[in-house]
């Protein structure tokens, strides 16, 4: 995906009586009058997680997810109990009681890893339906369906199952933008490694390719040092002439940049955006996290699904909010055409890994 950042060559808040009685009577209401509330401004989706993830910690057993709701900009809290209820009410954010606790759906999620790690699969938490959802593609058919069906079945109304058309696949493609010998991706956020320029990307992406060039058969510009996929996917590359500069910005396709200065973590609900080489700038909503997607390489877990679109090439883009970085684009399932999804490495697990930092 076209980074947003390639080297500066390639970048990345009357009478007087009754005037005296008029007078009187306000200065009485004034006095009167109950002192006004100060109404706390409702939180941006990056506050709303911080807070989602302090509140969730300390209901214990009671917790059972959370969510941005973006239109109201509000924080919405899953509980079991009345008791939780109003501990996340007093903490500042609306509480939703639900039946399935977060241990209970975690463990729903356990027996999918344990018994339908199938190919082409993907499971989340939901916390607006309070359901893990699992997804098969359409290449799940068979004794696999039929197996999956059945793992899924096992676990009451924890979970439902769904079918897709898409097919679940990471997004490397032979094209242009970041490009290999064999393989173009998208340059994912610009960042320093002691004290170095660096560039994050897909793990896929990075496992494929050694040697990085900001055009087809081009001069090399970066080196890959290091790819985690399956399990996780993201990779870090070298910039070769560390004297270029190497913006925190992504490429909007519109001939402006988004400076980058943030990291973080994706709630459900947020608004976001994808930048890639392959379909460009891409806006829609996070709606699940700490997803599992089974591909043909192998599983990779607690990813970020969102509600947009993308295709070959696209991987290693980055997801953003604003100047927020929360995402390396991973894979997807289904095309910009028949309203594809994708699925995100967060960003703060691939610095905290690579030992690296925004630039």
């Amino acid at each position: 995906m076209k980074h947003t950042r390639v080297p500066q060559s390639r970048t990345v808040l009357g009478s007087v009586g009754t005037v005296a009685l008029i007078a009187a009577a306000l200065t009485l209401q004034s006095a009167q009058a109950a002192p006004a509330k100060t109404v706390p401004e409702p939180p941006t989706a990056t506050a709303a997680a911080q807070r989602a993830r302090t509140i969730s910690s300390a209901l214990g057993p009671d917790a059972a997810g959370f969510y941005y709701d973006a239109p109201h900009r509000k924080l919405v809290v899953n509980v079991t109990t009345q008791t939780a209820a109003a501990k996340v009410r007093g903490a500042g954010a609306e509480a939703k009681l639900v039946k399935h606790s977060l241990t209970s759906l975690n463990a729903a999620r356990a027996t999918l890893k344990q018994k339908a790690t199938i190919v082409g699969t993907s499971w989340a938490m939901d916390p607006k339906s309070n359901q893990v959802v699992v997804v098969a593609d359409r290449t799940v058919t068979g004794d696999r369906l039929t197996q999956l069906k059945n793992v899924v079945a096992s676990l009451g109304d924890r979970a439902v199952l769904k079918q897709s058309p898409g097919a679940l696949r990471p997004l490397i493609a032979g094209g242009n933008a970041i490009w290999g010998t064999a393989a173009r991706c998208s340059l994912g956020f610009n960042v320093i490694r002691d004290g170095q320029p660096y560039f994050l990307t897909a793990g896929h992406c990075a496992n494929a390719v050694r040697s990085w060039s900001a055009s087809q058969g081009g001069p090399e510009f970066g080196v890959t040092e290091a790819g985690s996929f399956p399990g996780d996917d993201f990779g870090i590359a070298k910039y070769t002439d560390a004297a270029d500069a190497h913006p925190g910005q992504v490429d909007l396709y519109n001939g402006s940049m988004q400076a980058i200065g943030k990291v973080g973590d994706a709630i459900v609900g947020e608004p976001v955006r994808r930048s890639g080489s392959s379909t460009r700038l891409r806006s829609g909503d996070v709606i699940a996290v700490e997803v599992t997607a089974n591909y043909q390489e192998g599983p990779v877990d607690d990813l970020v699904q969102a509600s947009i679109c993308a295709e070959s090439g696209d991987s290693g883009g980055p997801l953003f909010e604003g100047d927020t970085a929360l995402g390396i684009t991973s894979g997807g399932r289904g095309t910009c055409a028949s309203n594809g999804e994708s699925f995100y490495q967060p960003v703060r697990e691939a610095l905290e890994k690579t030992g690296s930092h925004l630039g």
